[in-house]
């Protein structure tokens, strides 16, 4: 049987301010990416939201990002490797911490934005990561961009990785995500959307610029939580996968059956 994870990015209220369904996406997903407090989130909103993953049965990750509140952790930053190590070595304690205080266990890390998508890229960035991860609990497992540096440097020194792909974005010829900057990154379409996440199971690829296809390796499938879609994609994609008689879960050693 193929089996995939689907993640969604959750957690991601502020104080006063709130954002996106989390509960209503909760029941369509396998594993969540709870924001740490360095993009998004706080420590009543990562309390709420491991409360309810635990509730939902659903594996928790930590998605830690830039130290960048002001734009959403989605623009660069000049970090060096060790400050990139720093931030997220301190994030993710904190939200294994509070996960082993509310009875759970943390069973992931995803960086956010800017961060993961130079993380795609750069080594220099993703080998901080990953030995963050590591130092923290080498039983973590590291998910990022498909055929990525971050993946690589995991699997490098012996960090379990698994690949991850996206329903409702776009892109490029070279397998990278389309950028925000552009009006084309996002996928508003649901059935367009649907279509991305059965051809990326199924097929392991992505119609990408100039209807050029690329491969990808991907163990984990991402719904945003902020879109104004998001729970249209994510009720829709989970039920035609399941109708396609794919399993639905999240990866216990690395790359799940079909990655």
């Amino acid at each position: 049987m193929v089996t995939i994870d689907l993640n969604a990015d959750l957690g991601e209220s502020f104080g006063a301010w709130s954002m996106g369904a989390d509960e209503a996406i909760l029941p369509y997903v396998s594993s969540v990416n709870l924001a740490c407090g360095f993009h998004a989130g706080d420590p009543h909103t990562l309390r709420a939201s491991i409360q309810r993953a635990l509730a939902q049965g659903v594996a928790i990750g930590a998605h830690p990002s830039y130290p960048d509140l002001l734009g959403f952790g989605r623009r660069d930053m000049a970090l060096t490797p060790e400050e990139v190590f720093d931030c997220v070595l301190y994030q993710v304690a904190a939200v294994q911490g509070m996960c082993s205080a509310l009875g759970g266990r943390l069973h992931h890390v995803k960086p956010h934005g800017a961060l993961y998508n130079r993380a795609a890229r750069d080594a220099d960035c993703a080998a901080a990561i990953a030995r963050a991860v590591q130092c923290i609990n080498p039983g973590l497992i590291l998910y990022g961009l498909a055929g990525s540096c971050l993946v690589a440097e995991a699997e490098k020194i012996g960090l379990r990785a698994v690949g991850e792909a996206f329903a409702d974005r776009r892109y490029t010829l070279e397998g990278t995500l389309v950028p925000r900057s552009r009006p084309d990154a996002l996928i508003a379409d649901v059935d367009e959307a649907v279509a991305q996440a059965r051809r990326i199971v199924h097929q392991q690829s992505v119609i990408a610029a100039q209807n050029h296809v690329v491969a990808l390796r991907a163990g984990t499938l991402c719904l945003h939580g902020d879109g104004p879609h998001a729970l249209d994609f994510a009720r829709a994609i989970r039920r035609a996968l399941e109708a396609d008689g794919v399993r639905i879960a999240a990866p216990t050693n690395g790359y799940p059956a079909n990655g």
